[in-house]
């Protein structure tokens, strides 16, 4: 197989890597295209985080914030050596849960991501951007969570990797003018996992405001700024796992709702072509988890009744 894992060399990795690198080789007979395989065996070159340490005062403090302290009030700060887990995993979890997106995005017309642009609206974590960028793309992050922008601070977390490059973008795309300006267009993909949710954008009981996403524009405001950063033939892909929902008697969670925020009629509208609207992928999701072992060990998730998953595919159609 030309993407295969065979001849890695013996080097010796922390736990988060090999385990990373593990679901890569597990995963690979789930996914049906060549451009997934090859984003898979970009696992392979993820190296180990340059050693550094996140700073946790009342709030998380940035390494100029920490080094401005006297001693005393340095003191009172909880320091928290930085390993490959918070690294790539950081609060979200593997970024190979990502390849049934990547699987998808070639079954809908993109077969390489040879010189393509890659947005990542909700990043949440770089391991699936350094995937993107090892097959030869520019990938670009973009996130509200000031933990990312303080995790990936140093300089060799981003720029070129691979055969492509990294950038990270922190603020609200795209209700800031700054970071829609960095953000820029020409996107071949923008791709969503676990971010553009029903349930968090429009949740269908009462919620926490806690527990939602304010995107800080319209729904059509929002679809209009996707399409201007679509090239023409640019795909938007939605990929969200959940949890089940919760009886009606018991808190919502918005977070289980996973169909898209917006409609078919906001989509087409926009200038979006729907490829897909809100199509079940529960098989290939509860695979992926067996192959991961999430439903082994001390506390198995019952993935036929604690996991469902929908997908969206819309096309910018000039």
């Amino acid at each position: 197989m030309i993407f295969g894992f065979i001849g890695l060399l013996a080097t010796a990795f922390s736990p988060t890597i090999d385990n990373i690198r593990a679901q890569a080789v597990a995963i690979e007979p789930l996914v049906k295209s060549r451009l997934a395989k090859e984003w898979l065996a970009g696992a392979k070159t993820l190296p180990e985080p340059t050693p550094r340490t996140l700073h946790r005062g009342q709030a998380l403090l940035t390494q100029a914030e920490y080094d401005a302290l006297d001693a005393e009030a340095k003191s009172k700060v909880r320091n928290v050596p930085v390993d490959a887990a918070i690294y790539y995993n950081t609060k979200y979890g593997t970024p190979i849960a990502y390849a049934r997106a990547v699987d998808l995005t070639a079954s809908f017309g993109i077969k390489s991501l040879k010189g393509k642009k890659v947005m990542d609206f909700g990043y949440g974590g770089i391991g699936q951007l350094r995937l993107f960028a090892s097959c030869g793309a520019h990938a670009v992050g973009v996130d509200v969570d000031p933990f990312l922008t303080i995790l990936y601070s140093l300089p060799e977390d981003t720029g070129r990797y691979q055969r492509g490059s990294v950038q990270l973008v922190n603020g609200r795309f795209p209700a800031e003018a700054s970071v829609t300006n960095q953000v820029g267009g020409g996107y071949d993909l923008i791709i969503s996992k676990n971010t553009l949710k029903q349930g968090y954008i429009h949740p269908q009981r009462p919620a926490k405001p806690t527990d939602l996403i304010d995107l800080g524009v319209s729904d059509e405001a929002f679809l209009e700024a996707v399409h201007h950063a679509l090239k023409p033939g640019g795909l938007l892909v939605i990929y969200n796992l959940c949890p089940a929902q919760a009886p009606l008697d018991k808190p919502y969670i918005p977070w289980a709702d996973g169909q898209s925020p917006f409609t078919k009629e906001q989509f087409e509208k926009a200038g979006l072509e729907v490829l897909a609207m809100n199509t079940p992928d529960d098989e290939f999701a509860r695979n992926m988890a067996h192959a991961f072992g999430w439903d082994q060990g001390a506390h198995p998730m019952d993935v036929a009744k604690d996991l469902f998953t929908w997908y969206t595919v819309v096309r910018r159609t000039k």
